[in-house]
């Protein structure tokens, strides 16, 4: 196990393996499994690029030696920051092979991040392409690469003066690295709601298992086309089931150069796409482009909404805009996945964010003294299972408080839970504002302003109030012909909202700050308000 990794007490991993959670198979034996039953089929589509599924297997191995002849050896650390293209995939199985561990920044990332990463988690090396969508990735080598000469960067590309990538498709050697299903495969980011992320350690046994589970749960085979719109860098499209999940199913991945209706829909037209996946403000973008544009999409069977909660109201749309399933999808890089199932009722899709997809998944809702709410009260979601982690890497003081004395992760999630056993996401601990006692889940009242013709996104966000503590601030991008906050706050009384749920505060504007997947900021939406109130900005 790498050095400042926590693992699962002994009695839960035998567990695990004994009732067959945990098979003791590796990425490396995954992919040569694939290669050797239908080495022919296309495993990625890129452009006009194909690869089959031995091709992948045989580049994989030929990089490996050429990472092997820089001095890339087990559990070294490598920073890989590469768009949604192939040698990603090459790169990723290469490691597996050496049984290094790549470090999964997104394309977004700059050189705060970037300088981090390569830092605390001690890199080797940082593997970019050129350069991707108009920026020029070698200039954050250059930076990292000042304070760690002897990184290694790697470049997709023209690499000046750092090594090309298809410099190192040497001939395989027969030394592979001896890899333990048990073995950190991987580290991923977390969510970094506070400060810059937490690294996430996954091991082959853990992911590989959510990686199953995903597939028989959203039915993957190998006549699936999962269409690759976000970073595939990311958790939720690299395993749930994402590509991976693809992947292990046998089925083809298609790769989007963009999350755009305009890059997406004819991917979806010519490749006969059968699965996507998307986050709600990227769902709520292909809902408005679909009645413009003139492609055959009935292809696509199922439509993926997670990363964030779908409100209800835009989940209706789905079916009636796509003709193809819903499926919710509320999961996190640290584990645990819960998806509503393709054969549910309607209203249990729009109304809820699924359930754990494990039998093995161990759910408690909590107040704030840990204690066990009631059935369908809003509390703190914690939860422990094989494959959600038992801490960060080298981060034991905060795990102290990210994670129970027994072990469960606090997910930070508030969510209430139905007769049935489906959560329904409320917002996060610190969406929830409290204005003088009065608690508000944003969620909620979000949900009620996208009801609103006029109202394409809202988002809502607490504000500093030396009275009540917190006010509440709404943040609205509106349609072509736009509402007046007056008329918003008429439409939120005349549905019913108590008043106290009613935004005190409701700004307009063109878009939302982002996170690097494309979810909303809110953590910058509090941050833009409170600037507004520090320079006594009238609001409207």
């Amino acid at each position: 196990m790498l050095t400042g990794c926590s693992s699962w007490p002994k009695d839960y991993a035998d567990l695990y393996k004994r009732e067959g959670c945990w098979k003791g198979e590796t990425f490396v034996e995954m992919l040569r499994d694939r290669a050797e039953k239908q080495g022919d089929r296309i495993a990625i589509t890129s452009g006009d690029r194909n690869v089959s599924y031995a091709e992948l297997d045989n580049k994989a191995g030929r990089l490996a030696a050429g990472l092997q002849e820089l001095g890339i050896k087990q559990m070294d650390r490598v920073v890989v920051q590469l768009p949604n293209v192939i040698e990603f995939f090459e790169v990723c199985f290469a490691l597996f092979r050496l049984g290094a561990l790549p470090v999964f920044a997104l394309p977004s990332h700059r050189s705060s991040e970037i300088n981090y990463f390569c830092e605390f988690a001690e890199a080797v090396a940082y593997i970019i392409p050129d350069k991707h969508a108009g920026f020029d990735h070698r200039t954050l080598a250059r930076g990292a690469k000042d304070k760690n000469e002897k990184l290694n960067v790697i470049v997709t590309g023209d690499a000046e003066e750092f090594v090309n990538l298809a410099d190192l498709y040497i001939d395989p050697k027969k030394n592979e690295a001896k890899v333990a299903s048990s073995d950190i495969a991987f580290l991923q980011l977390s969510g970094g709601s506070t400060g810059l992320s937490k690294l996430i350690p996954r091991t082959h046994d853990d992911y590989i298992y959510s990686l199953r589970v995903s597939a028989e749960i959203c039915q993957i085979d190998k006549d699936s086309v999962y269409l690759a719109v976000l970073p595939i860098a990311h958790n939720y499209p690299l395993s749930s089931p994402g590509i991976l999940g693809t992947l292990y199913a046998g089925g083809r991945v298609v790769l989007s150069p963009g999350p755009s209706p305009d890059d997406a829909f004819p991917l979806i037209e010519k490749q006969g796409v059968t699965i996507t996946a998307l986050v709600p403000p990227l769902a709520l973008r292909w809902l408005d482009a679909i009645s413009t544009r003139d492609y055959d999409l009935s292809s696509l069977q199922v439509l993926q909404v997670g990363g964030a909660k779908f409100s209800a109201e835009a989940a209706r749309r789905v079916y009636p805009a796509f003709g193809c399933k819903l499926q919710q999808v509320f999961g996190m890089a640290e584990g645990l996945v819960n998806y509503t199932r393709l054969n549910d009722p309607e209203e249990i899709i729009i109304n809820t964010q699924g359930r754990p997809m494990s039998k093995y998944d161990e759910i408690r809702i909590v107040d704030e003294e840990d204690r066990d709410v009631e059935q369908g009260e809003v509390g703190h979601l914690l939860t422990r299972g094989p494959y959600t982690i038992r801490g960060y890497y080298k981060a034991e003081e905060h795990n102290a408080k990210a994670f129970t004395e027994e072990g469960f992760y606090r997910t930070g999630d508030l969510v209430s839970m139905t007769a049935n056993g489906y959560i329904v996401v409320e917002g996060r601990d610190k969406d929830q504002i409290n204005r003088g006692g009065e608690k508000i889940a944003a969620e909620e009242v979000e949900n009620h302003l996208l009801a609103h013709e006029a109202v394409h996104d809202v988002a809502i966000v607490s504000m500093s109030d030396d009275y009540l503590g917190e006010r509440s601030c709404a943040f609205v991008i509106s349609r072509q012909k736009a509402p007046t906050a007056k008329e918003l706050k008429q439409f939120l009384k005349e549905r019913g909202l108590a008043a106290f749920k009613i935004p005190d505060r409701i700004e307009f504007t063109d878009s939302f700050p982002k996170t690097p997947l494309g979810k909303v900021s809110k953590k910058a939406l509090r941050q833009i308000i409170s600037d507004k109130l520090n320079n006594r900005i009238t609001l409207k």
